[in-house]
């Protein structure tokens, strides 16, 4: 693949999927209802970072048909071990759909993206969506990429550069949120949610 996970991102994930996917098992995502009620009923999602499954499964009990996708073996497994979601392995860099999917689905995953690589993924979630399709993705705000106290890798953006970044891929604006949110570090800060809506393929 053109572009591995950092290895120390890589890492925490793999060696603490059961107590990271124990920790976050339970309650979808606090924008998920939102995101979905934008849908129409049996819409195709892609998941990227589905983790242990949470969010994937309650799509699913809601009648969506859901592709969940990680990019750490260990969390795949634990996804299909808690939930019926046949979750596959696929890296960031590694999405290769063509007008697939009618929303993709990307809590708090893309964050752990390099900066130099998001231009690359933002594209390929645009070639991924089915025209007019919704991407929604949340993301740590800051000032430049960095490493949480865990020694995750994080791309901390700040607003006007995920603007910047997802219209350049040729999304636009649906809906944003800036809200204050823990991580697993314990550190507070203030996070970003966007929802896009794909538009025309940047000339």
């Amino acid at each position: 693949m053109a572009n591995p996970i950092d290895p120390a991102t890589y890492d925490f994930y793999q060696s603490g999927a059961p107590y990271y996917t124990s920790s976050s098992a339970q309650g979808q995502s606090r924008h998920l209802d939102g995101f979905l009620k934008r849908l129409a009923p049996g819409a195709r999602i892609l998941e990227l970072g589905c983790g242990g499954g949470r969010d994937g499964a309650y799509m699913a009990a809601h009648g969506f048909d859901v592709d969940a996708t990680d990019g750490i073996p260990a969390m795949v497994a634990k996804a299909n071990e808690r939930h019926d979601l046949d979750a596959r392995l696929m890296q960031f860099d590694e999405l290769d759909a063509q007008e697939s999917y009618d929303a993709i689905w990307a809590h708090a995953c893309l964050l752990h993206c390099p900066r130099e690589q998001m231009p690359d993924v933002a594209a390929r979630i645009h070639r991924a969506l089915k025209s007019g399709g919704l991407h929604y993705a949340s993301f740590k705000l800051g000032d430049g990429e960095g490493r949480d106290l865990l020694g995750r890798l994080h791309n901390f953006p700040g607003p006007e550069w995920l603007r910047a970044l997802y219209a350049q891929a040729g999304f636009a604006g649906v809906d944003e949120a800036v809200f204050a949110g823990k991580g697993t570090d314990g550190t507070q800060r203030d996070w970003m949610a966007l929802t896009l809506k794909k538009g025309p393929a940047p000339s």
